[in-house]
């Protein structure tokens, strides 16, 4: 007797409100990012001494009006922790179901990290701080969390366009395989100009939120 196996993953099954559940958490990801962005966007703008060709986003958790920042950082690392919770749910059993969400909490928990291990001062700012920045222990331990959290998020990218590219299309898959190329990039000119780093991360963040997006928008017309 012959016998056929398919050895293709399938989506487990996943009842109405359960859905709906997942969905409501994956929201956190979509947010996150444009948030965290716009929140240090606008200090960038407002706080004296900050420049964005030299001073990174991380940096506004210094001074008197640092514990903006740090909130931000909370708030960004929750968010994107109860998303990739959501995403599990929603991508459950499916191509790149399991790891794309955890390389996602990965992320999140980075943001935790660097709220609870600021940046060093340096390159002016806060005013009055010098123009050399000195690497204390938190330093080391902040710049790690964000080179930790940023690759995760790279390969999370690259896991995640499994899913896109069975349930939303090809040129989603692709563009997302070829997103932790411009994140990197931006990274790797970040000793040119630290707005490359700022415009890689940002990249990052902003494509996370459209890539969950629109897994989200798929899964409620399943």
């Amino acid at each position: 007797m012959t016998q056929t196996l398919d050895a293709r993953p399938h989506a487990v099954p996943v009842s109405p409100a359960s859905r709906a559940a997942a969905r409501g958490l994956t929201a956190g990801v979509v947010v996150a990012g444009p948030l965290f962005l716009s929140v240090g966007v606008a200090q960038g703008l407002a706080r004296d001494g900050f420049d964005f060709t030299r001073n990174a986003i991380s940096q506004l958790a210094l001074g008197g009006a640092g514990w903006i920042q740090t909130v931000s950082f909370l708030l960004a690392g929750a968010l994107l922790i109860a998303g990739a919770v959501g995403l599990l749910r929603l991508l459950r059993g499916g191509p790149g179901g399991t790891w794309g969400p955890v390389l996602v909490g990965v992320f999140g928990g980075s943001f935790w990290a660097a709220a609870a291990f600021p940046a060093d001062a340096g390159a002016g700012f806060p005013v009055g701080a010098p123009e050399a920045t000195a690497m204390s222990g938190h330093g080391a331990v902040h710049m790690l969390a964000g080179m930790v959290g940023y690759l995760a998020l790279c390969a999370a990218f690259v896991v995640l366009a499994r899913p896109l590219a069975v349930r939303v299309g090809r040129g989603w898959a692709v563009a997302t395989r070829l997103v932790p190329l411009a994140v990197l990039a931006g990274f790797a000119a970040s000793a040119a100009t630290v707005l490359a780093f700022t415009v890689g991360a940002g990249l990052g963040l902003l494509w996370l939120a459209a890539v969950t997006a629109r897994l989200v928008t798929v899964s409620a017309r399943a």
